[in-house]
Formats: structure tokens, C-alpha cells, sequence
């Protein structure tokens, strides 16, 4: 499929994990591709291995004249803009009461203030040519709770709801705001960080309905389905990708006697 031929797509946190295989995916269907991330060897390593036309730039998203730049200039000097992908994202740990303020707000800044910068600088481009569409990355946690994890949770849920209103803003212009929601998600990291603990990566698979970690090829897949001229009608929609997690009620099972 060449869904995205002749368009062009800008992915934050594009260099590794989730964010590389949606760059690969979108390239391998055709679009400029421009990605982002703070380490150009990364960046550099990322670039080799697409297949297709990609360019990078080394940005931290935080920043929020640099993030806006980007967008801009990447506008400018393309002629157009289709598709953006924030996913870049920071993942904060740690139980309430020993969290401060400001370690809470380092989750808010990566995971909702770079989105809506983003978001703000990239729907004007859109909106002037008829038209574009952007997913917004956020998690499973910001379905359901899991203790320590507060900032995150919070900031992808606020994430989430920032999105819809994108979209009921964007619509009249045709630009769409959808999410993509991956539940647990056998990236490199996510791999390396579980294989310290023994069976700790079964007992995560177990607990999913479908028995196994997703791949990030499967979030991207789906990624691209919301970006593509197929959801041309779909917009405001938080798609989990996540094996039916987010669905599952679990119950304990009756006491022994």
C-alpha cells in the first residue's frame, strides 16, 4: 500500500521503540518522513534504518520555541503537512506522597504541553491546505490506575481529553485529531527494562486476554490506519491497541474451602 505517497509526516520521539516503527510504517507507505528526539546518534541510527525518505532533527519537545520552529519551518520548507505523531513521552514513577511538585509536572510538560504546542503550531498548515491528521500517543494508564504511577497516568488521561477538544476544533477545517492507546508493548525498552526481573515479562503477557505483549509494529499499523484517507470520517476516537486489556474485568475466583 502507498497510502501516504506525495504526504509528509513528522513524528516526535521518532528515533526508537513505538515512535520508529510508526516512521517506518509511514515510509514504507510512501511519505516524507521528518523525525525528532534529543540524541542525534540515535536519530542518525534510526534514519539508516528506514526505508524510504527521512530526515531528522535533534529537538528536546519541552522546549517550546524550538518544538514550534520545527513544525513551522518543517511546513514551510516540505510545502505541506499531513500527518503529525507526538509521541515523544516521559514516564515519571513513584507513589504520591513521595512525589513533588515539580517532578509530577515533568510528566505534564513532555506528555501534554509538547502535544498541545505541537498540535497548536501544526493545525493552522493543515487547515490552509483542507485538510490533515494527527495522532496524539498516550497509554493504558490513561484508561486504568496503577499505583506509582500518578503523573503518568494523569498526564496521558488530560492528553486524551486535550485530543477530543483538538478535534471538535480541527473538524469544521478537516483536520482530525484521533489517539492511539497501546497497552503493553514489547519495545526494546520495555524489554530490557522487564528482563531484570525473572518472569516478570510472562507475568505481564499472562495478564493480557490475548496472552502476549503487543509489538510496536501493531501500534503502528494501527497509527497509520487513523492517519490514512481510511479514517478520513473518524476523529476524536482513543483506540486502545492493547490485546483487550483496557476491556478486562477481572474477578477473583472464589475462596478455597
Amino acid at each position: 500500500m502507498q497510502r501516504f505517497s506525495g504526504k509528509v509526516a513528522l513524528v516526535t520521539g521518532g528515533s526508537e521503540g513505538i515512535g520508529l516503527a510508526i516512521a517506518h510504517r509511514l515510509a514504507a507507505e510512501g511519505a516524507r518522513i521528518e523525525i525528532c528526539g534529543r540524541r542525534a546518534d540515535a536519530l542518525g541510527a534510526a534514519a539508516d534504518a528506514i526505508d524510504g525518505e527521512v530526515s531528522t532533527r535533534v529537538l528536546d519537545v519541552a522546549d517550546v520555541d524550538a518544538l514550534t520552529a520545527w513544525i513551522q519551518e518543517a511546513g514551510q520548507r516540505f510545502g505541506r503537512l499531513d500527518a503529525l505523531v507526538n509521541n515523544a513521552m516521559h514516564v515519571g514513577w513513584g507513589s504520591i506522597a513521595d512525589t513533588d511538585v515539580d517532578t509530577f509536572r515533568q510528566d505534564f510538560r513532555i506528555n501534554v504541553d509538547a502535544p498541545y504546542v505541537a498540535t497548536r503550531a501544526a493545525m493552522p498548515i493543515m487547515a490552509a491546505q483542507g485538510g490533515g491528521a494527527i495522532v496524539n500517543m498516550v497509554s493504558i494508564n490513561a484508561l486504568l490506575a496503577l499505583e506509582n504511577m500518578a503523573a503518568y497516568s494523569a498526564s496521558k488521561a488530560a492528553l486524551v481529553q486535550f485530543s477530543r477538544v483538538a478535534a471538535m476544533e480541527g473538524a469544521p477545517q478537516n483536520v482530525r485529531v484521533n489517539v492511539v492507546a497501546p497497552g503493553p508493548t514489547a519495545t526494546p525498552g520495555t524489554v530490557e527494562a522487564l528482563g531484570g526481573i525473572p518472569g516478570y515479562a510472562e507475568a505481564i503477557a499472562g495478564g493480557v486476554p490475548m496472552n502476549r505483549l503487543g509489538k510496536p509494529e501493531e501500534v503502528a499499523a494501527a497509527t497509520a490506519f487513523l492517519l490514512s484517507d481510511e479514517a478520513a470520517y473518524i476523529t476524536a476516537v482513543c483506540l486502545s491497541v492493547d490485546g483487550g486489556k483496557s476491556q478486562q474485568l477481572v474477578v477473583p475466583g472464589p475462596p478455597e474451602a
